[in-house]
């Protein structure tokens, strides 16, 4: 790897709501790999997340993640999937990204969950050819494990797989949205000016109630 190349970390999802535990994972990714940049990817139309209804808008969706990242210098928003038509598919936004900026190398961050999906993924091959995939622990799975199914991954795919050595972090979009209907607050879990969005834009919530 060339010393003037660029490596960009890519945090993509659904951020429907971004918390905490996405910043996290972007914030170690950035301070173990050396990156340059950390990109928050919001996924436009993700094929495995067709019934959105009662969920976050994609304009709400994006003000969010723009509020969360505001204070780091190193984050950023990406809009390339936000500007898709049709169904977004993870390769071939690597594959556009690889082909306009050859100079940069992308490190694309996912949790231990969609590890063991990973072959369920379009095209898995292809995303192995565009990135080296970071893998964060998640749902307390042990290191050995993420371990075993990296290196069967990286054979099968011939690709290049490294684990984020990062906390456990158990918390999830869904699970907000659970303590969102449930009045709990989201303090700490979500950054303030989310929470004040959420509350002044009524998201995920049928009637005013608490939310922290």
């Amino acid at each position: 790897m060339g010393a003037d190349r660029k490596k960009i970390g890519i945090m993509g999802g659904t951020f429907d709501p971004i918390h905490v535990g996405h910043l996290i994972l972007g914030e170690k990714a950035y301070e173990q790999l050396g990156l340059d940049r950390v990109w928050f990817m919001p996924s436009g139309n993700p094929p495995h997340k067709r019934n959105r209804k009662g969920q976050a808008s994609n304009e709400q969706r994006v003000s969010m993640v723009k509020k969360a990242i505001a204070g780091n210098p190193h984050f950023e928003l990406s809009l390339i999937e936000m500007n898709e038509d049709g169904y977004t598919y993870t390769y071939r936004t690597l594959e556009r990204l690889k082909e306009e900026n050859p100079d940069t190398d992308y490190y694309f961050i996912i949790g231990a969950d969609s590890l063991y999906d990973f072959a369920t993924w379009k095209k898995p091959e292809r995303i192995c050819g565009a990135c080296t995939i970071v893998v964060a622990a998640r749902d307390h799975v042990p290191a050995k494990s993420l371990d075993q199914q990296m290196t069967f991954l990286s054979q099968q795919y011939h690709g290049c797989f490294i684990r984020l050595d990062t906390l456990n972090i158990d918390i999830s979009s869904r699970l907000i949205r659970q303590w969102l209907h449930e009045g709990k607050s989201l303090r700490y879990y979500v950054p303030d000016p989310v929470v004040s969005y959420i509350r002044k834009n009524n998201i995920y919530l049928t009637s005013e109630g608490d939310i922290g």
